[in-house]
């Protein structure tokens, strides 16, 4: 949570950065009327407004530094709480601008908006807009479900073109980068860095990565209805510098499969030539997956996520997962060096068919000495409870589970739904933020 809180301090000191230096420029020095103050407000809106779309696109470059500092999860929904806000102050900087001109020319809004639009880069920046306003429109949540992941995937594509073709409006027609100010260079930095860490972190690393190791499909090995681990080949494989608990954005390059990104966690650790993930079925893009042929090419991103012991505060280590969660707990295990009685793991399924890698889990528990348990059945109708039904009437507690909670890290693979029960109750028995660890996966 503070470093979450401390990536959203860092978008606001970029933005007061922006501002002040348009202040220091003068760019609000000759207000001397209305139409002067409207102008300058639709000034800085755009200033605002621009800054965040810039720094959106590098919350999602993927870049190491804030994976390892805030965690990926952490920068993707700052990224998605800056969308709307950035496009009301857009808006606010197209409409101003079209009344202060229009006060200061004697013309209507309309006739401004028309004589604006004659000239090319301004057009392209009402198209810039425009794009935004589809990208945020269709980045709300009751609007995306409706959205295959593809689709929803190639139009939030369009914020990138959106950026790109503002570019022009603001070289001949704004104050932005006008030359001889540290605007000027505030700018071309934040651009330059925005746009290159996306070329460079999300395009030409992954394909430097994926030739270095040269990866490819083994085999695809089913172990439950829906549910399959993908066996990888490669070269040297320890050099990705996995960490247990962490996840890569996986491309495999098969005519089915290779226009859509998987973010899929390792359930083993790799070694130096193989390495395992396990995938359940969410849908036509997973479901896929389960075709894959032996040799098929695989590019990686990553490996990312900061849901490893690295993050630990506390002597002693509790576990709970559920469903496809289970993958970063094993490895979580496998790659954490564990002394006897230091770890708690706790297994839990509405049935035994959800009980995937539990044996892998089980044994890797004891093999350090700790302690294993499992939870099997659904939870009671009606009732806000990660627990089972039975499990609740027998007046089991996470306190119960844990004896020595408030002295462990708490690390919580699972639905989304059902990993906030638990990070509620964890706080109710008195868990400090820094000592709860979250993965979560949707159902």
């Amino acid at each position: 949570m503070k470093w979450a809180d401390s990536l959203t301090g860092l978008c606001f000191v970029s933005v007061a950065a922006a501002v002040s230096l348009a202040l220091s420029a003068g760019t609000f020095s000759s207000i001397s009327n209305v139409a002067d103050a409207v102008t300058a407000a639709g000034i800085a809106a755009g200033l605002i407004g621009t800054d965040l779309i810039l720094v959106m696109l590098l919350l999602a470059a993927r870049t190491p530094l804030v994976d390892r500092v805030f965690g990926h999860d952490a920068a993707l929904t700052l990224h998605s709480r800056l969308g709307k806000p950035s496009l009301y102050f857009l808006l606010a900087h197209a409409v101003l601008l079209v009344i202060g001109y229009g006060m200061s020319d004697g013309m209507s809004p309309l006739a401004e908006v028309l004589s604006l639009l004659e000239g090319k880069d301004l057009f392209l920046a009402g198209v810039s807009v425009g794009l935004m306003i589809v990208v945020v429109v269709t980045s709300v949540t009751a609007i995306r479900h409706q959205l295959s992941y593809e689709v929803w995937q190639l139009i939030h594509l369009l914020s990138y073109v959106a950026v790109a073709i503002a570019i022009p409006h603001q070289l001949s027609a704004g104050q932005i980068l006008a030359d001889g100010t540290w605007q000027r260079w505030y700018w071309i930095c934040l651009y330059a860095v925005a746009f290159g860490s996306i070329v460079w972190f999300r395009c030409a690393i992954p394909v430097i990565v994926s030739f270095r190791h040269r990866i490819v499909v083994e085999s695809v090995v089913p172990i439950a209805d829906g549910v399959f681990s993908i066996h990888l080949h490669g070269r040297n494989l320890e050099r990705l510098h996995v960490i247990g608990g962490q996840y890569a954005i996986w491309r495999f390059w098969s005519a089915r499969t290779w226009w859509h990104a998987h973010p899929i966690s390792f359930s083993a650790m790799p070694t130096e030539n193989s390495m395992r993930i396990t995938v359940r079925e969410l849908g036509n893009g997973t479901s896929r997956l389960a075709g894959l042929h032996s040799g098929t090419a695989v590019t990686v991103e990553g490996p990312y996520g900061i849901h490893t012991s690295v993050a630990r505060t506390s002597p002693k280590l509790a576990i709970i997962a559920a469903g496809i969660g289970v993958t970063p707990a094993r490895a979580l295990l496998e790659d954490s060096e564990l002394l006897p009685g230091e770890t708690t793991v706790v297994m839990r399924g509405s049935e035994l068919s959800h009980a995937y890698l539990w044996d892998e889990i089980a044994d890797l528990t004891h093999d350090c000495g700790g302690t294993f348990y499992t939870m099997v059945g659904h939870r009671p109708p009606g009732r806000h409870t990660w627990l089972s039904e039975s499990d609740l009437a027998r007046g089991v507690t996470l306190q119960s589970i844990f004896p020595d909670l408030l002295q462990s890290d708490l690390y919580i693979c699972g639905p989304a739904a059902w990993t906030d029960l638990i990070v509620a109750d964890a706080r109710r028995s008195g868990l400090r933020e820094e000592q709860i660890h979250t993965e979560s996966f949707e159902r």
